[in-house]
């Protein structure tokens, strides 16, 4: 999968938690408001690639090399809440890192799944 397709699911699912963060808090679905709220996520997302690319050279495609992207996005978009006085309460900090790493994580996990599917159900030249 090519990198630019990594990266954009990640910052579709950040999109997504953030619309429905607005969603469960009945704010508005403005693309404003939803910026506003996935912004410092959408800033972490950057970072954890750049944290995870300098780890292993190469786009973050398994689980595994996803964990930076997840915790870095967590931590770094908690950061800069807190700095430009957003919520980051107990219950959200908990719900955001859970759900979060449902999104940037489960979706690596399933794309290995189809993709070992596909390789393992192809022919064998004999």
């Amino acid at each position: 999968m090519p990198a630019v397709v990594v990266f954009l699911v990640d910052v579709i699912l950040v999109a997504v938690f953030a619309t429905i963060g607005r969603i469960s808090h009945a704010e508005g679905l403005s693309l404003a408001g939803v910026a506003e709220t996935a912004w410092p996520f959408l800033a972490g997302v950057v970072l954890g690639w750049i944290v995870a690319h300098s780890w292993k050279r190469g786009a973050p495609r398994t689980v595994v090399e996803g964990i930076p992207v997840w915790a870095v996005t967590v931590i770094a978009g908690m950061l800069l809440r807190h700095a430009v006085g957003q919520g980051t309460a107990t219950a959200f900090i908990i719900v955001a890192t859970v759900t979060l790493a449902v999104f940037l994580l489960g979706w690596r996990f399933v794309a290995r799944l189809i993709i070992t599917k596909r390789t393992s159900s192809r022919p064998s030249s004999a």
